[in-house]
């Protein structure tokens, strides 16, 4: 989850600007939002490292009182904190400790699903916040980058695939980073249980298997 792991391309420059930026950003808190295993996580663990800062999940703002949220860490990241967003106690738990960082110039970045603009807040407050806050997208990926995440995917299972392989999939698989993941799982399930090498006959398999919904 460093730095040199994560794989920058035209869909996510502009969020890895926007780290590289801290601690110069405009205003206490900075969104990054897209589609689940786009890189927003791994992203958010470059920033937590560069500025030393804290990780809270859901749970941790659901059992502390903003105070308590402030004294973990100089900065904080909140990632996934779409769990936060429409229930009142953990709206007003956010706005409270948003309007921290900002008193005490301090900083807080926060991954979501969608941008604050498209999500419905209970805390009008809070919307407004988060709203005028810098928000960036990593958006989905061109197919260089997606042959560069099924590489990585596939090393770090220490599966070894052919480029006839990796000319198979890419152009009959849905272009997500979910979807990358998951035909990345299934074909190392798949490898294993039968123990067989990773061809195009198990690759097609699979790709069949996603396409119609199976298992």
């Amino acid at each position: 989850m460093g730095r040199d792991d994560f794989l920058i391309a035209p869909s996510n420059q502009d969020a890895v600007a926007w780290i590289d930026l801290w601690p110069n950003w405009p205003a206490p808190a900075l969104v990054i939002y897209g589609s689940p295993a786009c890189g927003k996580s791994h992203l958010a663990e470059v920033w937590r490292a560069r500025a030393e800062a804290v990780m809270l999940g859901a749970e941790d703002v659901r059992r502390s009182t903003p105070e308590e949220l402030s004294a973990r860490g100089q900065h904080l990241v909140m990632d996934g904190a779409d769990a936060l967003i429409g229930a009142v106690e953990t709206e007003k738990k956010l706005f409270h400790l948003y309007n921290m960082m900002k008193e005490e110039k301090r900083s807080l970045l926060l991954t979501l699903n969608d941008a604050p603009v498209h999500r419905a807040f209970t805390l009008p407050d809070l919307a407004s916040r988060l709203r005028a806050a810098p928000a960036v997208a990593i958006r989905e990926p061109d197919d260089a980058l997606l042959s560069a995440v099924l590489v990585k995917l596939f090393n770090d299972r220490q599966l070894r695939v052919g480029a006839d392989v990796m000319a198979y999939i890419l152009p009959r698989m849905e272009r997500s980073f979910e979807a990358v993941r998951c035909f990345v799982d299934r074909l190392d399930e798949r490898a294993m249980t039968e123990k067989r090498p990773v061809s195009v006959a198990l690759a097609k398999t699979v790709v069949d298997e996603m396409a119609s919904g199976g298992g």
